[in-house]
């Protein structure tokens, strides 16, 4: 049994299965716990799909990092909740399921699946940094594209995308990501910051869309090779250089802010599959009105421990 390890952007998948359970599922205390049982869903499927032997759930620490904002100050700025006084950002997340971050954090323990986390670093942060460090095969679960970057076919990494749903998975490799955008993975963080990322507030270059951004680089190669060849004039039109001139500002910084970091010092972490303790799910499970959700993911890590 080869190694594999699947790393878990685990906000992405909470809040897709907060929005995808109904939230008339609740603890016996009346709590809503629907992130909670959606997420063990999501992490049954996944494991008994694409049998990984080390899973890891990557965290956000800060989703929305100082350095990123003074780069790019519109960066994420409309997921903020409320703008507090000398304090952090706070991230909008429905109170509902605010209060089941902690029942997430408890039930990812029981199930013995290490949560990990850098100050001042995004869970995409982790996970750029784990899949790049990585000495074995790797799979990225995600809903966000960003993380289309870190695919890689010759270091066996790819993406199962959650973007269609937990029914209609993705899996992005190489071919797949080139297929459905023209370019290739160690070019889609170039192409992002060309086409802008309203999700991310991320503007783009104006006048830049998507069939744009992929033509210029499978040109010119990356970011760099097209400011190059604006500057001499070649391989464009003029309007495209007027456009690229205009957003000289703007492409100083936002290269930085899309890139992953792929070299975060992240201490050894015991990622290896294990069987959980059955009457420790079985006390969460009950506690929780987790039902058969957390057998499910129970039998699912058994089978591969």
């Amino acid at each position: 049994m080869a190694d594999r390890m699947m790393l878990l952007d685990t906000a992405s998948l909470y809040f897709r299965a907060f929005y995808g359970v109904p939230d008339t599922v609740r603890s016996p205390d009346g709590r809503p716990v629907n992130a909670a049982r959606g997420l063990l869903d999501m992490i049954a499927k996944l494991v008994s799909t694409y049998e990984p032997t080390h899973l890891i759930a990557c965290w956000d620490d800060d989703w929305r990092p100082q350095w990123r904002v003074d780069l790019i100050p519109t960066y994420k700025t409309h997921r903020v909740a409320a703008e507090i006084e000398a304090g952090p950002d706070v991230e909008m997340v429905p109170d509902p399921l605010e209060m089941q971050v902690a029942v997430i954090r408890e039930e990812l323990g029981v199930f013995g699946i290490p949560v990990v986390g850098v100050a001042e670093h995004e869970a995409d942060d982790v996970i750029g940094s784990l899949a790049t460090q990585a000495l074995m095969a790797v799979d990225v679960v995600t809903g966000d594209r960003d993380l289309f970057q870190l695919v890689d076919d010759a270091r066996a990494v790819r993406v199962i995308y959650t973007g269609r749903g937990m029914s209609n998975l993705e899996i992005l490799d190489d071919a797949a990501v080139l297929k459905k955008y023209g370019v290739l993975p160690h070019q889609y963080a170039d192409f992002a910051v060309l086409r802008g990322d309203a999700s991310d507030g991320l503007p783009g270059v104006a006048g830049i869309g998507e069939k744009t951004a992929a033509s210029l680089l499978a040109l010119h190669g990356d970011l760099a090779g097209i400011l190059s060849a604006a500057e001499r004039g070649e391989g464009m039109t003029a309007g495209i250089r007027a456009r690229l001139g205009a957003a000289r500002d703007y492409l100083a910084v936002a290269p930085r802010v899309v890139k992953l970091v792929h070299d975060l010092d992240i201490a050894d972490v015991s990622a290896r599959i294990t069987a959980p303790d059955s009457r420790a799910v079985a006390d969460l499970a009950e506690r929780w009105n987790l039902g058969s959700s957390a057998t499910r993911a129970g039998a699912a890590l058994s089978a591969r421990a």
